[in-house]
């Protein structure tokens, strides 16, 4: 009997802690996704391809797809994406952007952050895009050692005008 109580209050212990890690994990990452959400919020609304840039993964090419009046689908480097969204976001001004506070996750390496971003052209022509940013898990070697980073892959855009 005296075995079996403390096999029983092992387990307990074991499930707190596991449920104690789960809670932190989750309570971390929560807190990450905010941040990244929050870091392409501001890119958006303050029209800044830099602060969008340092987003991009700078290990592999971005695919990005946006429908019209943008028209644009293809792979592109860190630095080509870069160039890509300095033009958009000087011939288009931003109205809205809003971002889902909960990210979808797809495994332990990537996410996804869903977007709204209302813009308009020069001749006041509001457009509404839903935006997907795909994200992935990349080391990246800085002067301080390696440093493991959320990185954009894939901007992907479908247009709720109709």
């Amino acid at each position: 009997m005296i075995f079996l109580d403390f096999t029983f209050s092992l387990c307990c212990v074991i499930i707190f802690e596991v449920a104690n890690l789960i809670i932190s994990l989750v309570t971390t990452l929560s807190l990450l996704f905010t941040a990244t959400s929050q870091n392409i919020e501001q890119a958006f609304l303050q029209n800044s391809p830099k602060m969008l840039h340092s987003l991009f993964s700078k290990q592999s090419n971005i695919n990005i797809s946006l429908p019209q009046p943008i028209s644009f689908s293809d792979q592109l480097s860190n630095q080509q994406a870069y160039f890509l969204f300095r033009r958009i976001l000087s011939s288009y001004s931003t109205s809205g952007f809003f971002s889902d506070q909960q990210p979808s996750s797809t495994s332990n390496n990537s996410f996804i952050i869903k977007a709204r971003w209302s813009f308009k052209d020069r001749k006041n022509n509001m457009y509404v895009f839903l935006v997907f940013f795909y994200f992935i898990y990349e080391q990246t070697e800085t002067k301080d050692g390696i440093q493991k980073q959320w990185k954009i892959s894939e901007i992907r855009a479908e247009s709720e005008n109709n």
